[in-house]
């Protein structure tokens, strides 16, 4: 692992930051070295999703209602792989909030993001995982979720620039 020119907690933050806003936003700019960490550590988060997105428990609830009739509705919840991989990937990103559309109004983005708690979680398995499963299937590859482009030395500090972006 690189030290990055700084110290473990910072070290430990800044790769949190940087993986969450490349998981969000789908690319971001960093150097090289940044870039190189990043990929990694979110090569991890991705591939415990990919391994447990899958798991989960069905069971039918017999609810009552005001006027005393009974109807059955079927809950679906995490199992228990998906569940602690839910809960490991909560400790390695910062959860990012939803940001309201230009032109939405506040209703409107109230309804859209209720149910949703944890946007950011919610992304890496309803979008990443099964996008990575299928290609995992097809090619028969895991891995290889971020490509890393080098924009060459930055004007302040020649640091060199890159850009990484999911696949």
């Amino acid at each position: 692992m690189r030290k990055l020119g700084v110290n473990a907690t910072q070290r430990v933050a800044l790769l949190k930051n940087q993986a969450s806003a490349l998981l969000w936003h789908g690319k971001i700019e960093t150097t090289e070295a940044r870039a190189k960490e990043v990929a990694s550590y979110v090569a991890k988060i991705i591939t415990l999703a990919v391994n447990t997105y899958t798991d989960v428990v069905e069971t039918e609830v017999t609810v009552k209602d005001a006027k005393g009739k009974e109807t059955t509705k079927t809950l679906v919840k995490d199992g228990n792989k998906k569940l602690n991989a839910r809960r490991k990937i909560m400790t390695l990103v910062n959860d990012l909030q939803e940001v309201k559309g230009f032109k939405e109004s506040k209703p409107e983005f109230k309804s859209r993001t209720k149910a949703i708690k944890y946007p950011l979680i919610e992304k890496i398995f309803d979008e990443y995982a099964p996008k990575y499963a299928t290609r995992k299937e097809e090619n028969g590859q895991g891995g290889g979720y971020t490509r890393i482009y080098k924009c060459g030395p930055r004007r302040g500090d020649a640091a060199e620039v890159a850009i990484i972006e999911l696949v």
